[in-house]
């Protein structure tokens, strides 16, 4: 996934406009507009580095004469103590822009590390990580961009672009035959949309598999059921058979162990809604 500058910086705008308002005045009344800086970004511990662009464009928000100059590309695993930027210019562009670069950095890094954690595991078994739509509001465009820099994949952006058949939305639609269920919506969206649906037991599993949607997800089943579903799946032509993707519950202490059972994707939600950031800071040479 390539970030896209216009919309990026749509993003960063308001976090520009959040941090600084109508003036930074700690700034403006003890440096002078004329007085220049050399400053770096330094790591205080090891991680994956994501975020560099985000960064760069939000310097060049408030100071496009500012040399923004990375040491670091991201994807890359940084080590504690490592320069990963360096900055001169103008000294009150970069003090006003410190905060929200490094909360964009620290954030995104965050995510990225932990996506890594999970795609080490489970790449060993051929098995991909994916994130969920449990994300902070307005930061999913950013926080799914983080998860591919860390190596794991992206379900859906929103409820546009994919159907994602839940138990609510059969309870509250009064539908009960998940396979007429799956025929049924195929015939009203467009042919380009992927049919997903949500199963809990092995009995809903086989009516799901029945209605031959593109993805049946295995929602909180163990990994002796997924196994069993693994093997009722591939009865079925492989021209035919739907991916099966586990979810619900799955941490970095258990991932292995539903990797091993041949699934082919796992969708983790911690991957983006319990973000814990990395730490780095922006000093003054």
């Amino acid at each position: 996934m390539k970030l896209d500058k216009i919309r990026t910086k749509r993003i960063i705008k308001a976090a520009l406009k959040e941090d600084i308002g109508l003036g930074d005045v700690t700034t403006m009344n003890t440096v002078h507009k004329l007085e220049s800086v050399k400053a770096a970004i330094v790591a205080n511990e090891d991680f994956i580095l994501c975020g560099m662009d985000v960064a760069e464009w939000a310097i060049n928000t408030i100071d496009y004469s500012v040399r923004f100059k990375p040491q670091v590309e991201d994807g890359q695993r940084v080590y504690e103590g490592k320069e990963i930027v360096f900055l001169e210019g103008h000294a009150r562009a970069i003090l006003s822009a410190e905060r929200t670069i490094l909360n964009f950095l620290c954030f995104l890094s965050g995510i990225a590390t932990n996506v890594k954690r999970f795609a080490e595991v489970a790449k060993k078994y051929g098995v991909k990580i994916y994130d969920t739509r449990k994300t902070f509001p307005l930061l999913r465009y950013l926080e799914k961009y983080a998860v591919t820099v860390g190596g794991g994949y992206n379900h859906r952006f929103g409820l546009w672009d994919q159907a994602l058949i839940k138990d609510n939305h059969i309870k509250a639609g009064n539908l009960s035959a998940r396979k007429n269920l799956i025929s049924d919506i195929r015939k009203k969206v467009t042919k380009n949309i992927k049919i997903e649906i949500e199963v809990e037991t092995l009995e809903e599993f086989g009516a799901a598999l029945a209605g031959r949607p593109e993805i049946i997800m295995l929602d909180n089943m163990t990994p002796g059921d997924i196994k069993e579903a693994i093997k009722l799946r591939n009865k079925i032509a492989s021209a035919k058979r739907p991916l099966l993707e586990a979810s619900g519950g799955i941490n970095i202490e258990n991932v292995e162990e539903y990797a091993k059972t041949g699934i082919d994707r796992i969708s983790i939600g911690s991957l983006t809604d319990s973000v814990e950031s990395v730490d780095m800071s922006l000093e003054i040479v």
